[in-house]
């Protein structure tokens, strides 16, 4: 008898228990949806600022640790100034296809026939890497603002040239193309 009474005790323990924890849950809901309407009503809709861009004066795109031949991105630096970077562009897919030959007159290169220039290669793989640049760099002008892009700064630099095979040393330069207004260029 004595067994049966202590477990309808424990049972009514558990059952109060439970309801206790019910009704803690309840109340936790209940504060947590007031906070919410509390947070709805006391928010104000804000006006949101539009956003002013100020118009930069250049735009400027870095090439780092390229693996390019640094005699090839000094010759095309040479040729792209001056230039806007849609031209830039037609340029490189020529020197791609073989139909502009790049000038290297300070270098012992070979002549080109029939071209009327005295030194002059095509260096494929230079340009092709160039075109992504010089596009990167006419997106830039575009978000700074720049109208009629030229290239004002073409410049290709040594990079640190890691080791190879047998101490030979692996070519690398670093390649920095700089945009201006094309009536901004004079004023500087």
């Amino acid at each position: 008898m004595e067994e049966g009474k202590q477990n309808k005790k424990i049972e009514k323990k558990k059952e109060e228990k439970s309801e206790v924890k019910t009704e803690k849950i309840e109340e936790k809901k209940e504060t947590a949806e007031q906070k919410m309407e509390e947070k709805k009503i006391d928010k104000k809709p804000e006006k949101k600022k539009p956003k002013v861009i100020t118009p930069k004066e250049n735009a400027v795109v870095n090439g780092k640790d390229l693996r390019l031949s640094l005699k090839h991105c000094i010759s095309i630096c040479k040729m792209l100034g001056g230039e806007s970077p849609e031209r830039a562009v037609e340029i490189l897919e020529g020197v791609v296809l073989g139909k502009v030959p790049v000038p290297m007159k300070d270098r012992e290169v070979p002549h080109q026939k029939g071209k009327g220039i005295a030194g002059a290669r095509y260096p494929k793989k230079v340009a092709g890497e160039l075109i992504n640049l010089v596009k990167q760099l006419s997106a830039n002008s575009v978000v700074n603002s720049i109208t009629n892009p030229v290239i004002t700064i073409a410049k290709a630099n040594h990079a640190s040239r890691p080791f190879r095979k047998e101490g030979r040393r692996a070519k690398r330069c670093h390649v920095y193309l700089e945009v201006r207004s094309k009536l901004a260029r004079g004023k500087k």
